[in-house]
């Protein structure tokens, strides 16, 4: 498989992760002029931007570490643009990270509050 699907499959999985853990998701492979969110979703009062990242092997780290301060930056300038064109300004925000390991039954391991905006 290449990239794309792997990554496809993986956000799959971790929406449904997420549904079945009480989310409601707002919008998948959400693109504006700055960037792309994989998954937006709420729970409660918070707006939750989800980074999905799927490998088969850490041979270069886990896949939380691939989201490095460049990779937080631009998800949060995404996230921020996001806001403003939807005008959301009652909820709270936080960033997610989601790990997905196809080769090991699709195991997730997520993280939250991964990186902050602030």
């Amino acid at each position: 498989m290449n990239k794309k699907v792997i990554g496809n499959n993986g956000e799959k999985i971790v929406a449904d992760y997420l549904t079945a853990n009480g989310y409601k998701i707002m919008a998948m492979n959400y693109k504006n002029k700055v960037g792309e969110i994989d998954i937006i979703a709420v729970i409660d009062s918070i707006l939750v931007f989800v980074e999905v990242k799927t490998r088969n092997y850490n041979s270069y780290g886990s896949p939380s570490e691939a989201v490095d301060r460049k990779k937080q930056s631009k998800i949060i300038k995404t996230s921020l643009l996001y806001l403003q064109m939807k005008n959301i300004n009652e909820l709270q925000v936080r960033y997610d990270v989601a790990e997905v390991y196809p080769l090991e039954n699709n195991r997730i391991v997520y993280i939250e509050n991964a990186f902050n905006a602030w």
